[in-house]
């Protein structure tokens, strides 16, 4: 199995070296190659390299301090406005997240989801770091750079999950 699908693990500790705006937008790219509901590409994505902002995004959970060590958390975002189907704007954002890690791994980089939205409190408290017009809501973090562990990804293949309906 030599698919990325196998491989990619969270990442949470980062080598201190910036990670190059290339692979940036090349990640990015990815993210937005997604499908979403009706074609809406719901998406939008805050890239923050600031220091100073880095440290306050990594307290915006309690599962968030990892985050205050890498040198780039990308922020995804989603329109409230003008969808045609905004019930669908958090799991298009779930597949562009998908894709986005999917290629950091891909690219050489570690990365980890962290999971903002639906939960308000968190969801606010990213408007506040980042100023967010009120026309997004934060949908994640995902610090990234390169990684400072190795992890081996564990097989979840469980046989026993799957239901033939002939």
């Amino acid at each position: 199995m030599n698919s990325i699908l196998y491989h990619r693990t969270s990442i949470r500790k980062y080598e201190d070296r910036p990670v190059e705006k290339e692979k940036i937008l090349d990640i990015l790219r990815a993210g937005m190659q997604a499908p979403s509901a009706g074609n809406q590409q719901p998406w939008e994505f805050y890239v923050v390299t600031d220091p100073q902002k880095i440290k306050a995004l990594s307290s915006v959970s309690p599962y968030a301090g990892c985050a205050a060590g890498a040198k780039v958390v990308i922020v995804p975002v989603y329109r409230k406005q003008g969808l045609k189907f905004d019930e669908y704007a958090q799991i298009d954002m779930s597949i562009a997240q998908e894709n986005i890690w999917l290629r950091t791994d891909e690219l050489g980089l570690g990365g980890v989801w962290l999971g903002i939205a639906p939960l308000q409190e968190r969801m606010d408290k990213v408007r506040e770091v980042l100023q967010l017009p009120d026309t997004v809501e934060a949908f994640s973090l995902f610090p990234l750079g390169y990684p400072a562990e190795q992890k081996e990804q564990a097989d979840r293949y469980d046989e026993s999950r799957i239901h033939f309906v002939e």
